[in-house]
């Protein structure tokens, strides 16, 4: 079985747990518990017919980085920066995270950024505009609901994919 490790970034409270929740055991809690740290769950998927082990390492949200324990994301083969749909400012806190990570890495790792809460897109503060300003950028993205699952497995599935075709290259 191949073992990939997979390192979720974003600020505070973005639901980068919620997210991980959903995808591992299918479900949605509208309690919210704080991540330390970081917590580590696992999830076995099919990758064009491949066994993939994913090794998801959900890391403590922060509105800085400053302070981030990079040492986390050493052995990262991709990541999934997590923004709030509903609060701007954690779009400017993912692209400074996604900077940082491929900073660190030295190289181009796989990654995606998930656009959470599309289940209340009408309270949205992140923007068509903004989302397109991703698109110029090469940014792909996923608007996700860890609510509702929307997207959430075909989010993290690609990034697998992703991360299994940059392995054979």
């Amino acid at each position: 079985m191949i073992s990939k490790k997979i390192c979720l970034l974003g600020a505070f409270s973005v639901g980068k747990t919620s997210l991980v929740e959903q995808f591992v055991h299918s479900i949605f809690s509208d309690k919210y518990l704080t991540t330390l740290g970081v917590k580590i769950s696992k999830k076995d998927v099919a990758v064009d017919s491949v066994a993939v082990t994913l090794v998801l390492w959900d890391m403590e949200g922060k509105d800085t980085y400053a302070d981030v324990n990079l040492a986390y994301l050493r052995g990262a083969m991709g990541y999934l920066v997590v923004v709030d749909g509903m609060r701007k400012e954690t779009l400017q806190a993912a692209m400074d995270l996604h900077h940082l990570a491929e900073k660190l890495s030295g190289k181009s790792l796989p990654f995606y950024f998930l656009i959470n809460k599309a289940d209340l897109v009408d309270q949205w503060e992140v923007t068509d505009a903004m989302l397109d300003s991703l698109d110029k950028k090469s940014i792909k993205f996923f608007r996700t609901s860890a609510k509702t699952g929307q997207y959430v497995n075909e989010a993290f599935n690609a990034l697998a994919r992703d991360m299994l075709l940059a392995s054979r290259a």
